[in-house]
């Protein structure tokens, strides 16, 4: 800008200053205090414009040389690209639940009224089928086993009486029986000796009547005839009288016998007693029934069994106290909710992955193990059951997350680092264009992937280049110097 410039411009100048100072002039004599006010920002405004005339004219020439010094840098910033790609995506619905034990098996006393002497487990312990857990009293029961083992002698000492008395008995039948033998050799002959008579009186008779004997001597035969009818009937009676003590001796001898049998059975009675005995000794040993991991310690030394505590009168299973709770093989599951309208997008077999707010280290991946085929009325869900792996870092009643899988896609994938959150909420990569320069894309975020990786719904390609390493100290337009992808 020239002489003439700066001189039209200072007339101007001058005529704003007049016209400023005659507005003064007028203002004075209404508001004084406003005249160094006016007049003093009159004087900034005609300063200002003067001086951005001047900048304007130097600064122009400085731009364009700007300009041209920033198409010749060379880029300073290295980064490291990868190429997006396809990749298999799984779409999951989240949901929440409660840890729980897959089969937890109660641990109840097999004997009641004894005291618990022992505990020999803690809660979180890890068990093996047939351990020893607890030990209840068993001085009760070695008394009993004593006395039972005495009843059995002595019964079995009555059997060997009895036993012996049976054998006497036995020898008396025999001996009745040799008499009863004698009795009747003795009977016959008797009967032998009558016919005798009776033959004899019957011949005497007719000799008799022939008159060639006397009368006494008849009378002399028939005296024998009535003493040998006599002998018979005595011959008889003894035969009778020893097949009675014959009879009688049997009778003793199964009265023996029934003696052995009652003995016998007494024998038995208290052997049985003896085994029940010995089987209460051996279920005061309380052993795991299953393996597994102790879910709840319930037993207290000094309580007796079949007696729960106040405290524990919930723990009663089928009228009798629980000792202990065991997870079977220790295995969990988690019991989600799920609502009513989404549960045709949960199948059996589904991966899960479980999560936890409260431990970031639970990253676990279950599967859906069974879907309850009742919707609660209320809250208008099912429980859906997912098998958890083996872990020590959830605990029945623990809350955790899960994401169901509910069907797979393929979708464009790349590095969660290449992402760069935006303060509005949204999210930009920097893509490489041509061999040097990067372009901010902005992306719509989908699924988090393992392995780092991120699905990108919109604003890449399979193909695209990405920065991964410097990304965050870029802007829209950068040269950069690419040493991967």
């Amino acid at each position: 800008m020239g002489e003439e410039s700066y001189s039209e411009l200072g007339t101007e100048q001058s005529v704003k200053v007049e016209d400023a100072d005659w507005e003064g002039k007028k203002l004075k004599r209404r508001s004084p205090w406003l005249l160094p006010l006016l007049l003093g920002t009159g004087l900034g405004v005609a300063i200002a414009f003067l001086g951005m005339g001047v900048v304007s004219n130097r600064q122009t020439p400085s731009k364009n040389a700007v300009t041209k010094s920033t198409q010749q840098v060379a880029p300073t910033m290295t980064v490291t690209v990868v190429s997006a790609e396809a990749n298999s995506i799984a779409r999951t619905l989240s949901t929440t639940g409660t840890v729980a034990a897959r089969d937890l098996i109660p641990v109840l006393p097999q004997t009641n009224g004894l005291q618990i002497k022992q505990v020999l487990v803690n809660e979180g312990d890890t068990v093996k089928a047939g351990q020893l857990l607890a030990v209840l009293d068993d001085s009760l029961l070695q008394a009993q086993i004593s006395q039972a083992k005495a009843d059995i002698e002595s019964r079995q000492a009555d059997v060997a009486s009895n036993q012996a008395n049976l054998e006497a008995k036995k020898a008396d039948v025999a001996s009745f029986q040799a008499v009863v033998q004698q009795k009747r050799a003795d009977l016959a002959q008797a009967k032998a000796k009558l016919e005798e008579a009776q033959r004899n009186y019957q011949r005497y008779q007719q000799l008799a009547k022939d008159g060639a004997i006397s009368k006494q001597e008849l009378e002399t035969r028939e005296t024998t005839l009535k003493t040998a009818k006599e002998a018979v009937r005595v011959a008889e009676e003894n035969v009778r009288s020893a097949e009675a003590d014959v009879s009688s001796a049997q009778a003793n001898i199964n009265s023996a016998q029934a003696g052995i049998n009652s003995a016998q059975a007494n024998v038995k009675s208290n052997a049985a007693k003896l085994q029940q005995l010995k089987t209460q000794l051996a279920q005061t040993l309380v052993r795991a029934p299953v393996a597994g991991t102790i879910a709840e310690k319930l037993a207290r030394v000094g309580d007796v069994t079949g007696v729960p505590p106040q405290t524990q009168v919930g723990n009663v299973v089928g009228g009798t106290q629980k000792l202990f709770s065991i997870i079977r093989e220790g295995k969990l599951e988690l019991q989600a909710e799920v609502p009513a309208v989404q549960l045709p997008q949960v199948k059996v077999g589904a991966a899960v992955e479980i999560t936890s707010d409260a431990d970031k280290r639970v990253r676990l991946q279950g599967r859906v193990r069974e879907i309850e085929p009742i919707v609660n009325d209320q809250s208008r869900k099912a429980t859906v059951k997912i098998d958890l792996p083996p872990t020590n870092l959830l605990k029945p009643g623990m809350f955790a997350r899960a994401a169901v899988t509910t069907n797979t896609t393929t979708g464009v994938v790349v590095p969660q680092k290449a992402i760069l959150p935006q303060p509005d909420g949204s999210a930009i990569a920097f893509t490489l264009l041509g061999e040097d320069t990067v372009r901010a894309q902005k992306v719509e975020l989908g699924e988090i992937l393992n392995g780092g990786k991120v699905e990108i719904k919109t604003g890449l390609q399979t193909g695209d280049r990405v920065v991964v390493d410097g990304a965050g100290y870029l802007k829209d337009g950068d040269k950069v110097r690419v040493v991967g992808g």
